[in-house]
């Protein structure tokens, strides 16, 4: 015997709720972690991009925005600040004098090696409630819906 639509449905949401409050835990988590070495939530995202960029990819002000969801003047902002507290270096693009490259600092490296620590450790614990979470969603309703895609 199948659930009806309802009960289906508010299962779905259940699972959803399950997920978005675990994946909230952790942002919350991260921000705290990030102010707790005096560090804007967002230069922690920041700076995670930029050391972050995969081989052969520049960390340029456009890639951080990207990443990070922001528009340009907003990260050229963020890098600003970034910048005036020594946590990123900015020099030009030696191919394209307009585009500015952006590099962490010792200090950045430094900052972001401890707040990396701590997040791997807090994944560790609840990687496991997100990975059934995100198990539940794909098991629980397989019919096709309109879906946004990166």
């Amino acid at each position: 015997m199948q659930p009806d639509n309802n009960q289906a449905e508010r299962q779905v949401l259940q699972i959803l709720a399950e997920f978005r409050y675990r994946l909230r835990t952790f942002l919350q988590f991260s921000e705290q972690a990030a102010g707790h070495v005096k560090l804007h939530p967002q230069q922690h995202q920041l700076l995670l991009q930029v050391a972050g960029a995969p081989a052969g990819i520049r960390a340029t002000i456009a890639y951080a925005a990207g990443r990070l969801g922001l528009r340009h003047h907003s990260t050229v902002e963020l890098v600003n600040r970034s910048v005036a507290e020594r946590l990123l270096l900015r020099t030009h693009d030696p191919q394209d004098r307009r585009r500015v490259i952006l590099r962490t600092t010792a200090k950045g490296r430094r900052i972001l090696q401890q707040l990396s620590q701590v997040h791997a450790q807090e994944l560790r614990q609840l990687g496991p409630h997100l990975v059934r979470s995100l198990q539940d969603i794909a098991r629980a309703d397989r019919s096709p819906t309109p879906h946004r895609t990166r």
